[in-house]
């Protein structure tokens, strides 16, 4: 067994199992993908480190915690179709595309959208996959509406276009930035309007661009 195997393996032990993760799906894909195919070559000693492991200046994978239990949280179906917003090197489009319908990849990120396509197209049992290039806030109107809503960072905000690119009962699970320690929030779209909760800790960095208006009093 290779390092990053036994790293692998420790991982879904120690930060995926041990953290309430109790959807086998999660810990299977995630002890069987190579995560440290989407890290850049000399961060991938840190690939299944605690830790957010930064790909390119201001943008972040995941910890392993936070990511399996924020996909726990979206309580993925197999005929769902995913919007992956932020999807970096696509370590997160690998494994949604393995509990979903179809995801569709967002990345405002050209150079990581162009280090994600080869690495995700040499991966094995991947459901159907529409890259898109463009702004994380705009989302993917032409392939809405979505069933989920995933987004791979912290926001101070949820955009209104998000919200309107969820199905009537769709799902979002996002990381909202309240003080100094991150929320998980659960949302569901219903009657237009977004109902959420509150479900845990996790503090990852701010999206960029995604950071609360700042307001002057005179």
């Amino acid at each position: 067994m290779s390092n990053m195997s036994i790293a692998r393996a420790f991982m879904v032990e120690g930060q995926v199992r041990t953290n309430d993760v109790t959807d086998r799906r999660i810990a299977d894909i995630m002890g069987k993908l190579e995560r440290e195919r989407f890290v850049p070559a000399e961060k991938r000693a840190l690939a299944y480190a605690e830790i957010c492991v930064e790909l390119r200046p201001g943008r972040f994978q995941m910890d392993p915690r936070s990511f399996a239990k924020l996909l726990q949280l979206a309580e993925i179906q197999s005929s769902d179709r995913v919007l992956d917003v932020g999807c970096g090197m696509g370590y997160s489009t690998a494994v949604l595309c393995q509990m979903s319908g179809d995801v569709v990849a967002l990345e405002e990120d050209e150079e990581l959208a162009k280090l994600a396509a080869p690495v995700l197209r040499s991966c094995e049992k991947l459901g159907r996959v529409f890259g898109v290039v463009g702004p994380l806030r705009s989302g993917a109107s032409a392939q809405a509406p979505y069933d989920v809503i995933f987004v791979n960072g912290a926001v101070d905000e949820i955009p209104q276009t998000w919200i309107q690119q969820l199905k009537e009962g769709g799902r979002m699970v996002v990381i909202v930035h309240e003080g100094p320690v991150g929320k998980a929030h659960f949302c569901v779209r219903r009657g237009g309007e977004l109902s959420r909760r509150v479900a845990f800790d996790a503090t990852v960095p701010r999206l960029p661009g995604f950071e609360r208006s700042r307001s002057f009093v005179f």
